[in-house]
């Protein structure tokens, strides 16, 4: 499960944009990342080989049980580190983006740790 940090943002738009409508296409993507229809494309190709999406004829992009993993591994850190940014006094803005920065670099270790006391665990 190896996927370089670009590859986890496009998995985790996926998730996002199937949770919220269902059915998801390389445009929705496009407009969802605010990236070109090519860089969108090329990285389709990309997750599709290697077996983290599936594409049907008619466009429709679907999450491989690998490619799901992966996607929520990264949604988790964006939601749990997000709200301990805004707890701890960080605009939502702000926090929104600097978690999307940490949640690729951040070890499990650190993120679990992280989580336990964001959580009170």
């Amino acid at each position: 499960m190896n996927v370089h940090e670009s590859g986890e943002m496009y998995l985790e738009a996926i998730l996002v944009l199937s949770k919220e409508h269902g059915y998801v296409r390389s445009v929705d993507v496009s407009e969802y990342l605010g990236y070109s229809k090519p860089s969108v494309s090329r990285a389709m190709g990309i997750l599709r080989k290697g077996n983290y999406i599936t594409m049907e004829k008619d466009g429709a992009i679907t999450l491989t049980e690998q490619g799901r993993s992966i996607a929520e591994k990264i949604f988790e850190r964006h939601t749990v580190l997000s709200r301990l940014l805004i707890k701890l006094g960080v605009s939502e803005q702000t926090a929104i983006a600097d978690a999307c920065k940490m949640e690729h670099a951040i070890s499990d270790e650190s993120f679990l740790a992280i989580k336990r006391h964001a959580l009170g665990l």
